[in-house]
């Protein structure tokens, strides 16, 4: 065993007694192992490793997704004809092989508050014809509850997880260029730059996913699905891992309903690892909410030593209803946690690219805002998380969420956890990742950024006003980002 803390990397006699944050039952649902981890970066990367893994399916695949839309392309560098839209790619494998079940979950309210198409999820489309190939709305969650989870199981062999749903306005790739013709919706309008993030396993890490989402099949439809057992090993064959033979913690979100008891797996995880930090928080966060992660980084900065915290951000907001939700509530508790950074431990940032797309995606520079959608905690050089659960309430118990997170045991498992952290941090900065690992290295994760911003393509620090606006108390964000069910306490 190593002499050193797996999340920290402290000396064992100065690292906490623990050993773990796993605790199955409390900050996860299992600790599964898996032959292969690998992390894309940006959905043009996870788009067409999943069309590979599509290809490769003989027996079942089960798609659990906050949204969908069948018309998407998972390859815009590809021909129609070599990639074609993905219900009808769905439709063709079913058709090709006499064994493959094919089936889609997706969030009833989708048909009312996701991006995608309504119709073809309340009506059926073309492609949903097929006798083996199936589209089912879940409505089985409490009022306002959204059922958040976004994955993808194929034959129990390999599964991914992350904050990518396969939905219009997630496709891009890491240059995230303003106005790239390749990042179009099918009925041809350009959409904002996104960036996001989608984790791959295999092994039993994949099987127990694939538990998840056959029993989140089960509550909606009432049909019992078999594991799949004896298929042949999936995995896309230009995907390199990230990790080899891991220990994958699976963490859930599951709302109290009628005799079902809620599940905080995910928030008690989250809690953990960031309670945890020692050096540095590298987050990626779409929302900023959540009063227990203000109360951790609050802590933190308050005390004299502590790490830095780096996060990286969705500035705008697209309505009012999510700037009221989600906007007046995150600047207040960016005012909290500028009040009492004594030390200058605090850097949040939201990433932007030379360029205007249009004036609602245009920062006060006129460049082009890139919206994070990733939900990322990296700590230290020790543990990782990537998943579904954003840093609002509705993530703690009313929205259904998965998370996978893994610790690192080696210096080889530490490094490439620093090596994703910097890839990702210079990809916002647009320098090479190896540039900012030797800066960060030598001078700290927040200099070696400082040091980088203000280029064309950068990160630009989250400035909020020193008061709400007048409207905003005015309204309760509780109503919009509540932690629970309504009526459960």
């Amino acid at each position: 065993m190593s002499d050193e803390h797996p999340v920290t990397g402290e000396p064992a006699a100065l690292a906490p007694a623990r050993e773990t944050l796993f605790q199955p039952g409390r900050t996860c649902w299992c600790v599964a192992r898996a032959e292969r981890v690998a992390v894309m970066v940006d959905s043009a990367e996870y788009f067409a490793r999943l069309e590979e893994a599509l290809r490769q399916a003989q027996s079942s695949i089960l798609i659990v997704g906050w949204d969908f839309d069948g018309r998407i392309r998972l390859r815009h560098d590809a021909s129609p004809e070599e990639s074609p839209p993905l219900g009808p790619l769905l439709r063709d494998l079913a058709a090709r092989r006499p064994d493959l079940q094919v089936r889609v979950l997706v969030w009833s309210v989708a048909t009312l508050h996701g991006p995608g198409a309504a119709l073809p999820l309340l009506f059926g489309a073309e492609w949903e014809s097929h006798p083996r190939v199936e589209l089912r709305l879940d409505t089985h969650h409490p009022l306002y509850a959204a059922h958040h989870q976004k994955l993808v199981c194929i034959d129990d062999r390999i599964a991914f997880a992350g904050g990518i749903d396969l939905t219009v306005g997630r496709w891009d790739t890491p240059a995230h260029e303003a106005g790239d013709p390749l990042r179009t919706n099918p009925d041809g309008e350009l959409y904002p730059p996104v960036h996001d993030l989608q984790m791959a396993v295999d092994g039993e890490a994949a099987a127990r996913l694939g538990e998840i989402a056959r029993e989140r099949w089960r509550a909606a439809t009432g049909e019992v699905l078999e594991p799949v057992r004896g298929a042949a090993p999936v995995w896309p064959p230009d995907l390199a891992p990230l990790f080899t033979d891991m220990p994958v913690a699976v963490a859930r979100t599951m709302p109290l309903q009628g005799d079902e008891p809620s599940v905080e797996e995910a928030a008690a995880l989250t809690a953990a690892s960031l309670a945890a930090a020692r050096k540095t928080l590298y987050l990626e966060a779409q929302y900023l909410t959540a009063d227990f992660v203000a109360d951790a980084l609050a802590a933190h900065l308050t005390a004299e030593e502590g790490p830095e915290i780096v996060v990286v951000i969705t500035r705008r907001s697209h309505n009012f209803t999510e700037r009221v939700a989600m906007g007046t509530p995150r600047d207040r508790v960016l005012r909290r946690l500028r009040a009492v950074d004594r030390f200058g431990r605090l850097l949040v940032a939201y990433p932007v690219v030379p360029g205007a797309q249009g004036a609602d995606e245009t920062d006060e520079a006129g460049d082009c805002e890139i919206e994070v959608h990733a939900k990322l905690v990296i700590v230290d050089d020790g543990f990782l998380r990537i998943g579904s659960s954003n840093l609002n309430n509705r993530s703690v118990a009313l929205d259904t969420e998965c998370d996978l997170a893994l610790e690192a045991r080696t210096p080889e498992e530490r490094r490439a956890i620093l090596s994703l952290r910097d890839r990702l941090a210079a990809e916002h900065l647009g320098v090479a990742p190896e540039v900012l690992a030797e800066a960060a290295e030598r001078d700290g994760l927040i200099a070696a950024i400082r040091r980088h911003m203000g280029g064309p393509r950068s990160l630009r620090v989250c400035e909020v006003p020193e008061e709400e606006g007048l409207l905003d108390p005015l309204v309760s964000s509780e109503l919009l980002d509540p932690e629970r069910p309504f009526g459960t306490g």
